[in-house]
């Protein structure tokens, strides 16, 4: 089997707007993020850290890195899923994120999962 089947996670992001923390007056958007995350190799892995790149309507970025996700590191055992859920905020009402986990099997080979572009937007103001 080739080495990067393997080591493979798969991520997919169902982004929405949170209206109730949002105030458009004052340039706060609120959205919410639930991730799904599915080891899709034949290894057992641990999701150790993250890495987020957060784009606004007007091209600024934002980076974040941490430990882990909602506080957690979870293992993922061949097949198995992680569900959760976070948010953030931006001054505009639309813009993107992406980024990258950074997970360690349980034979001590680290690798990257990919986190797809996902489009953050108040409804209506795409047409």
């Amino acid at each position: 089997m080739a080495e990067s089947r393997m080591y493979a996670f798969s991520v997919s992001a169902l982004p929405q707007y949170v209206a109730e923390q949002s105030d458009p007056a004052k340039e706060r958007y609120v959205f919410a993020y639930t991730i799904t995350i599915e080891n899709v190799g034949t290894v057992a892995a641990q999701l150790i850290s993250r890495h987020w790149i957060i784009t606004d309507a007007t091209g600024e970025i934002q980076e974040v890195r941490g430990l882990g996700v909602v506080g957690r590191q979870p293992l993922l055992q061949p097949g198995e899923k992680f569900v959760y859920t976070s948010g953030c905020q931006l001054d505009t009402p639309l813009g993107t994120m992406r980024g990258t986990y950074q997970i360690t099997a349980v034979d001590g080979r680290q690798f990257e999962a990919e986190i797809p572009e996902f489009a953050l937007a108040v409804p209506h103001v795409l047409h």
